[in-house]
Parts: C-alpha cells; sequence; structure tokens
C-alpha cells in the first residue's frame, strides 16, 4: 500500500447497534490511501470484538483497547497512533459519503490547507437535512486573523458560530494537531469539539471551506441528556472550557472581541444547559431569558431537541411556566413531565401566551418562526431570548463565574448545607 496520507480515528463508547455501519461507510471509500483507527474506550458491550473482528478482515484497520478516559483521551490514543498527514475523525455512531476522504483531501492538498471543513447531513428518525456552511472559500492568515477568528464562536447573531465546532466535518494536518489536542485537558467533557477547533483555528495558516455535504450526523434523542446532574458540576464543566478558549485564543483576537465571544457562548451553553430558567439555592428564580414571559405563563415548547428537553425537564422541578404544548416537526416519542411531543399542527392562538422556539441559533429561529408564521401562529406570541450584556455580564456573576471565565461558585448557587 501506498503511504498513508490520512488516518482516520473513530472514538468507540457503547454503540454496538451502529458502529458496524460507520466501518462500513469509511472502508468502503473511493480514497485508498489511509488507516482507519479504532479507539475502543473501555466499552462494556459488544465493541470490543466488533472491532477485533473487522481487524482480522482488513490490514488497514488498528484497534486500539484501552481504559474509559473519555471522548478527549480516545481522540489523543488514536492521534499518537496515527501515522497520516491528514487526520479525520470519524463518530461511531454516524457515517460517512464514499467520497468523504476523496474530496478532503483534495481540498486539503489543491489549496496547501492546515484546515479543511465541509457540509454534512444531518439524519434523525429517518429524515435526512442538509447542513451547508455560509462561508465559502479559501482564507489565508490574514483572513483568519481579520475575518474568520472575529466571528467563529460568535457571528454576530445570538448565538450562532461562524465556524461549527464539530471535529467530524474537517480535515486537520497531523503536525498541526499534535501541538493542540494533548494541550486540551481531558476533564473538558462539554464541548470538547470546540476546545479542538477553535484552539486549531487559531494557529492555522489556510483554511478551506466547502459546501459539499459528506457526512452523516446521526442525531439520537438517546443520547440527548435529558437533565442537568448538578448546575456547579455543569458549571464548572463550562468554566473549563472557556477559561481554556480564552487562553488559547488571546493572541490572535483583542481582548473585548475575544471575551465578547467566549461570554456569549458561555452564556448561550448555560441556556441549553439549565433549561433557561435559573435558581438559587431556596429555589427562589434569579434568572428568566425569555422576555415578556411570566411565572405561570402559558406556554408552548417548540423543539424537542436538546434545549427543548432541558426545558420540560426544569419546568417539571421549578413549575415556573405552565407548558400546555410541546411541539416539533421532528416527531419521536417522548414524554417529560406529563408532555408529550406533538405535531407543528396541533396549537392555536388562544391555547397559549407565548411560544418559545428551543434554540440558540438565530437562523434556525427565523426559519421555525416563518414556518409557524405560514399556519397561522401569531408571531407576538413568539418569545424572544434575553441578550442584553448587562443582564448576562450580572447573571455570569451571580452564577460564579469570573473574568477569566473559571467558575468559582458563588452562595447563590450554593448548594444547600
Amino acid at each position: 500500500m501506498d503511504k498513508i496520507k490520512i488516518s482516520v480515528i473513530v472514538p468507540i463508547f457503547r454503540i454496538e447497534k451502529y458502529l458496524p455501519e460507520c466501518i462500513d461507510s469509511i472502508l468502503e471509500q473511493s480514497f485508498l490511501n489511509f488507516e482507519l483507527i479504532l479507539v475502543d474506550d473501555g466499552s462494556p458491550d459488544s465493541c470490543p470484538k466488533i472491532c477485533d473482528d473487522y481487524a482480522k478482515t482488513d490490514d488497514r484497520i488498528k484497534v486500539i483497547h484501552k481504559k474509559n478516559g473519555g471522548l478527549l483521551s480516545a481522540r489523543k490514543e488514536g492521534l499518537r497512533n496515527a501515522s497520516g498527514k491528514y487526520i479525520a475523525f470519524v463518530d461511531g455512531d454516524d457515517w460517512v459519503d464514499k467520497y468523504y476522504l476523496d474530496i478532503l483531501f483534495k481540498l486539503a492538498e489543491a489549496n496547501s490547507a492546515d484546515l479543511v471543513k465541509t457540509g454534512h447531513f444531518r439524519e434523525f428518525d429517518g429524515k435526512i437535512e442538509t447542513i451547508t456552511p455560509k462561508l465559502i472559500g479559501v482564507y489565508d492568515a490574514d483572513d483568519i486573523e481579520s475575518r474568520i477568528m472575529p466571528n467563529a464562536i460568535y457571528n454576530g447573531d445570538f448565538c450562532e458560530h461562524g465556524i461549527s465546532t464539530y471535529v467530524w466535518n474537517k480535515l486537520f494536518k497531523r503536525e498541526l494537531l499534535e501541538s493542540i489536542l494533548f494541550d486540551v485537558p481531558n476533564e473538558i467533557v462539554m464541548g470538547e469539539d470546540a476546545a479542538i477547533t477553535y484552539s486549531y483555528l487559531a494557529i492555522s495558516k489556510c483554511l478551506v471551506i466547502s459546501k459539499i455535504p459528506l457526512y452523516y450526523y446521526r442525531q439520537r434523542f438517546d443520547s440527548i441528556v435529558k437533565s442537568v446532574e448538578d448546575p456547579q458540576t455543569e458549571y464548572y464543566r463550562l468554566g473549563l472550557l472557556m477559561s481554556f478558549l480564552k487562553v488559547k485564543l488571546s493572541h490572535i483576537l483583542d481582548e473585548e472581541t475575544l471575551n465578547k465571544q467566549i461570554k456569549l457562548y458561555l452564556y448561550s451553553q448555560i441556556l441549553v444547559r439549565s433549561g433557561g430558567i435559573i435558581q438559587n439555592n431556596e429555589d427562589e428564580i434569579i434568572f428568566n431569558p425569555f422576555l415578556k414571559t411570566k411565572h405561570k405563563s402559558k406556554i408552548v415548547v417548540y423543539s424537542s431537541g436538546s434545549f427543548g428537553q432541558h426545558i420540560l425537564s426544569t419546568n417539571t422541578k421549578t413549575d415556573f411556566f405552565q407548558i400546555v404544548k410541546w411541539i416539533d416537526i421532528d416527531f419521536h416519542k417522548l414524554n417529560i413531565g406529563g408532555n408529550s411531543v406533538q405535531p407543528i399542527s396541533s396549537i392555536e392562538n388562544n391555547e397559549f401566551d407565548f411560544l418559545i422556539i428551543a434554540t440558540i441559533n438565530p437562523s434556525i429561529y427565523n426559519a421555525i418562526k416563518i414556518e409557524l408564521g405560514l399556519m397561522g401562529i401569531d408571531e407576538n406570541k413568539i418569545a424572544k431570548i434575553n441578550t442584553d450584556v448587562n443582564d448576562i455580564d450580572k447573571l455570569l456573576i451571580d452564577i460564579g463565574f469570573n473574568e477569566a471565565f473559571e467558575f468559582t461558585g458563588n452562595t447563590l448557587l450554593k448548594e444547600k448545607s
């Protein structure tokens, strides 16, 4: 076999149902000069055997069995064993197009790129949606510093990324990635992809963005965490990510721009993980981000994704809203707090005071708002998220974040003694 050009790293943990499809899609690539590194992160199911069985049939496969250490540790172990010029990451419950590696490689080589980013497909319950990047083109070091990085985390419209966080729709240079990945603390277990992508982008000299969708991301509703295990733990984990990004991006962004990027990213993640409504240790509401909504407002929640599920879960504890219906175009059987997901055609304006679109992405928010309008929903009843910088600053202080975005804790959220 010719010299290996791309090392494909697949971290594996409890995905036996999906793993064969993932591996098959990689082995069937039109591009031949690659190695497949399967990293069994101490998976307790049949994944280790599946990996070993495949390795017996194809000499392009390397299998690494390790003690469970989390996603980052698995990716690091894969990188330590990689020999390709480039690195591609594939999640073990996803799959890729036959020309995935071929197109990534040509995009990288034709432009001498440090980083390649492409479009992808989102698959949910048999439905497939094409996700296309906005900034198509080739960007040199000056472009990255002046145009890409100032809008990478937050593109000016709350809170949409200019560059997606995902590592799986990208191709990295191994030598550059080695200088970044091993610096990311294994303790970062929320936003691992963001830690890698943005710190890598900050040292890249050439970025290529193509709209060609090559990767199939499987949205599994059973993989979404439906309730926050402990606000203190969640905020600590977010603080690890944000303080890491602040250090890694400080050489390329001025302090004001960097702080705004990270502040709004942190705020958006707090909203998603908390379900929006934040309490203190006396079970008093200290923050409600949904403008105009009040205690006992009749609410319809749109979206059964992570944010939507957290809103429902949080409301079962706070009883803040009177949730009258939970709707989504992506219907699946799910019930939280007595509410099950209904089709979007099931609501009438007289049933509710406000409708919350559970997304922090403005493009998605606006698209959903238009669709609801076409169905006769009063746009004045669609709640907006509070993005007032002063309110966000106060919230972060109240929660217990310092100026470096580290979580230090605060009496407002201390557990009851």
